[in-house]
This record gives structure tokens, C-alpha cells and sequence, in this order.
């Protein structure tokens, strides 16, 4: 019998693993297409949705860059598979509702749009206010994703939260966003001849530097306001926080090597996981809805 990955009659904990996989595969995405750029491999493939003009794979006079492109194109089918399967977990399980299944339709539907954007970043010769679309996309794919999984506990009722942690919340985009106008105007642009946003990036280091001032500043506040599981979530952050400012600072003050830089972009998908949960977390474990009991008899 072929396996089933626990999709045929799942429960909580298989939707969970689910869940989590989706958060883990829209992550690592995150880090292969910044690998791409990194590499100088942004138009390795140098059209799309072909690779080339006359084929969907790479040919060899295109050399390693167009391996690289080429291979994160096809990791975003294992992404798309990982999505799906989450969908089909969450729209066959017992305990589900219409949200969690409108959440996982967007989700899922959200991965194909994210290739759109990158087919359009590769038209564009790699235009770097594309390439920031791009990316954050991704990150609100992880931000929906760590939702379903609160929703899928039972919890992740926005509307309970204090005003400091949606604000935390808020600036935590913020942050992110303005990292990626500096990534747009300083090196890497993933080719030698892609255009960049003409910004000083002396400058802009120094405003997405202040942000993260203010993204610390806020979160302390929430640690010295809040108790319990909010606490702990905010204290958890701060944790990110401050394990991406040091790998920042290190970074900027060795001319952006590319694996520091790989470093801090995996970081900013773990900050807005992290801030996503801040937002999500109640202050006290709600009780579990028993699920419906399975009838033993079916094959």
C-alpha cells in the first residue's frame, strides 16, 4: 500500500507537522533564491518560465550559474507539494473549520503566485524593487503559515492583542521591508549587470539600523509589561532580534560576506516567525476541543 503521509484520515498532530513543514519549506526557499543571488546566479537562467529560449533546462554553456537558478526553480515544486499536502491535511481533518481551510487555499495558492514574481524579477533583468516583492512574499507566506499552526492549537485570536504587541508586530515588517532596500542598493545583486535602486546604502544601513532600535526598544517594553506565555514569546524574539543585529553589524563591517549575508536572511524569516507568534500567543493555553471520535470500522 502505497504511504499516505498521514493524509488519509489525519489528526491534530499530523496537521501540525504539516503546518510546520509548510513554515520550514517556505524558509528554506527563502534562503536557496537569496543563495542565487548571492552566487551572482539571479539570471543563470536568463528567461521564463524556460530557462532558455529553446529549452526548461539549463544547458551546459550556461555553467554553474544556470545549475543554481535552475535547482531553486525546482525547489519550489518540492515547496508547492509541501503546501498541498498541507491543505489536503487540513481539509480532512476532523477538527478543521472554514478559516483554516480558506487560510491553507491562500497559502497554498500563494506559491505559484511567488514563481510569477520570480519569472518577473528574471524579465526585469533582476529590477531589485521586484526582488523585494519577491522576498516578501515569502515572508508573508511564513507569517500565514506560523497562523495556521496556531489556529490549528486552537489559538490565534489577533483581536485579543494589546496595542505594544501589534505594534511590535508592525515594526517588525517595517524592519524587514527596509532591509531590503538596503540589499538594493549595495552588491549582490545576483548579476554584474542588474540595476540598483540608486539609494545611498550607507544611508539606508543607518535607517534600517534605527528601526531595529525601535523593534528591541518595543519588544523590552512587551517583556516588562506582559507575564506568562507572552513573556516568554516576546523574550524569544528579543533572542532574534539581537542575533540578527550582531550578525548585521558584523556584516556591514566586513564588507558583506556571502555567507554572513545568508546568515541574516534566513534570520529575518525566523524574526517574522517569531514575531508572527508574538502576535498570536494568549496569555493563557486555551483548552482543546476534543475531536470527533473516528469510526474504527472504515479501511
Amino acid at each position: 500500500m502505497a504511504p499516505t503521509l498521514g493524509l488519509r484520515d489525519p489528526d491534530r498532530t499530523i496537521v501540525e507537522r504539516w503546518a510546520w513543514a509548510t513554515v520550514v519549506a517556505n524558509s528554506i526557499i527563502i534562503l536557496t533564491g537569496g543563495l542565487v543571488r548571492l552566487t551572482g546566479s539571479g539570471l543563470g537562467c536568463p528567461t521564463w518560465p524556460k530557462c532558455t529560449d529553446e529549452s526548461f533546462v539549463p544547458h551546459r554553456e550556461l555553467g554553474m550559474h544556470g545549475l543554481i537558478e535552475f535547482g531553486n526553480r525546482l525547489l519550489t515544486y518540492v515547496l508547492i507539494a509541501v503546501v498541498v499536502a498541507t491543505f489536503v491535511a487540513v481539509w480532512r481533518w476532523s477538527g478543521t473549520n472554514r478559516r483554516m481551510r480558506q487560510l491553507a487555499a491562500l497559502i497554498a495558492l500563494g506559491v505559484p503566485f511567488q514563481g510569477v514574481i520570480g519569472g518577473i524579477t528574471v524579465l526585469t533583468d533582476l529590477n531589485p524593487w521586484i526582488v523585494s516583492l519577491h522576498l516578501l512574499l515569502s515572508m508573508v507566506l511564513v507569517s500565514a503559515s506560523i497562523l495556521l499552526l496556531f489556529r490549528v492549537r486552537g489559538e490565534g485570536r489577533v483581536g485579543t492583542r494589546r496595542p505594544i504587541i501589534v505594534l511590535t508586530y508592525v515594526v517588525s515588517w517595517v524592519v524587514v521591508y527596509l532591509g531590503t532596500v538596503v540589499t538594493g542598493s549595495g552588491p549582490h545583486a545576483g548579476d554584474d549587470e542588474s540595476p540598483r535602486n540608486l539609494l545611498d546604502p550607507r544611508l539606508m544601513s543607518h535607517v534600517h539600523a534605527w528601526s531595529v532600535y525601535l523593534l528591541v526598544a518595543l519588544t523590552l517594553l512587551v517583556i516588562w509589561k506582559e507575564s506568562g506565555r507572552v513573556r516568554t514569546a516576546a523574550i524569544v524574539l528579543l533572542g532574534v532580534e539581537l542575533a540578527q543585529g550582531l550578525i548585521g553589524f558584523v556584516q556591514y563591517f566586513n564588507d558583506l560576506p556571502i555567507t554572513l549575508v545568508a546568515a541574516h536572511l534566513i534570520g529575518a524569516a525566523v524574526l517574522m516567525a517569531a514575531a508572527t507568534a508574538l502576535l498570536l500567543t494568549p496569555d493563557h493555553a486555551p483548552r482543546r476541543i476534543a475531536e470527533p471520535s473516528r469510526d474504527t470500522s472504515r479501511v
